[in-house]
């Protein structure tokens, strides 16, 4: 209606007006050429033109008011489309949830077995290995292949009643219940006497890179030891027989590293992301000739890691294909940092 009206009265403004102006000049209402041309420019191409610009204007209203529309139509859509997925991500959430709550406690379960089975187990393996100590004492009253049995049975409830120790400590470092007691600690004692519990017999194979001088590091002596001896053990399990085993330390700023290095196969890289997981053992030919349980390295990093150090891994060790080997080493705290003094509970 705008874009009619608004033409049309500049038309009769001007028209009247140019009528009446001509009027007061000549007296007269008929028009002459230049009146007449007045009348055309001013009453009929301006309005023309109004028109066309209203037109216009009014068409981009249009546009406007119906992308207006759409943007509120899509954000409609989007609303309901961003309610739906909102309302689906929390069913999935609270099921993931649920499911979390239900792993948690099928693993408090299993840890729960775990350490009621290893704590009913010891008692009789305890029996059993005093039973077979105090029958393998008198060596002469046995006939040989008595004795080679026992001795086998003596060997095997040992290795047994270790898994159990092992798997109590586990479940107790798991729970955050392993007590320890982290202090000054000399080292190289600590060293030779894992070395004598472990390699035994096979101690000479062992390449001591050790100085003599060495600060005190900050551990708990006895879990510290059961780190070493967990290492050394892995080492010589994978280790050719007579290929030496290095043992080194290097004290490094407000820290030590002490290395273990072998020249066994060695561990393939893609293995290498889950060889401190628990039961894992890696698919190399050696591992079909190695007994073990998977615990070890587990076991080693966590005790590590509890006693404010760190476990790491590192392999090939040394350039020889045949024989690339590899290199476990741990790195603890100085004693001679500023640490608080008395038992760490581990959580």
């Amino acid at each position: 209606m705008l874009r009619f009206a608004v033409p049309i009265l500049l038309f009769v403004v001007a028209t009247v007006f140019e009528f009446w102006e001509h009027w007061q000049e000549n007296g007269s209402l008929l028009l002459d050429q230049v009146g007449m041309t007045e009348v055309v420019v001013f009453g009929l191409a301006g309005p023309f033109a109004v028109f066309l610009t209203v037109n216009y204007l009014l068409h981009l209203m249009t546009e406007l008011e119906s992308a207006r529309n759409q943007t509120a139509a899509i954000n409609r859509n989007l609303e309901e489309i961003v309610t739906a997925r909102t309302a689906a991500l929390q069913l999935a959430n609270a099921e993931l949830e649920q499911a979390n709550a239900r792993l948690r406690e099928l693993d408090q379960m299993k840890s729960d077995f775990v350490a009621l089975v290893s704590h009913e187990l010891r008692a009789p393996l305890a029996t059993l290995n005093g039973g077979l100590e105090v029958a393998l004492q008198d060596q002469t009253a046995l006939p040989s292949r008595t004795q080679r049995v026992l001795e086998l049975i003596f060997r095997e409830t040992q290795r047994l009643s270790q898994f159990v120790q092992t798997l109590l400590d586990v479940s107790q470092l798991e729970a955050g219940k392993l007590n320890l007691i982290c202090g000054p600690m000399a080292l190289k004692p600590v060293l030779r006497r894992a070395v004598e519990v472990v390699c035994g017999d096979e101690a000479a194979r062992v390449v001591w890179r050790v100085p003599d001088q060495l600060p005190p590091i900050l551990a708990d002596e006895t879990y510290f030891e059961q780190v070493i001896r967990n290492l050394l053990r892995n080492a010589l399990k994978y280790t050719p027989p007579h290929s030496p085993i290095e043992l080194s330390a290097a004290v490094q700023p407000h820290t030590m590293q002490i290395h273990i290095t072998d020249h066994g196969p060695g561990i393939p890289s893609a293995e290498q992301p889950y060889i401190f997981e628990r039961f894992y053992r890696g698919q190399g030919s050696s591992e079909r000739h190695a007994s073990g349980w998977g615990l070890g390295l587990y076991f080693a990093r966590a005790l590590t890691e509890a006693q404010g150090g760190t476990l790491t891994l590192q392999s090939p060790a040394h350039p020889d294909p045949a024989a690339p080997g590899c290199r476990l080493t741990i790195t603890m705290t100085l004693a001679e940092e500023e640490v608080e003094d008395g038992e760490t509970v581990v959580d």
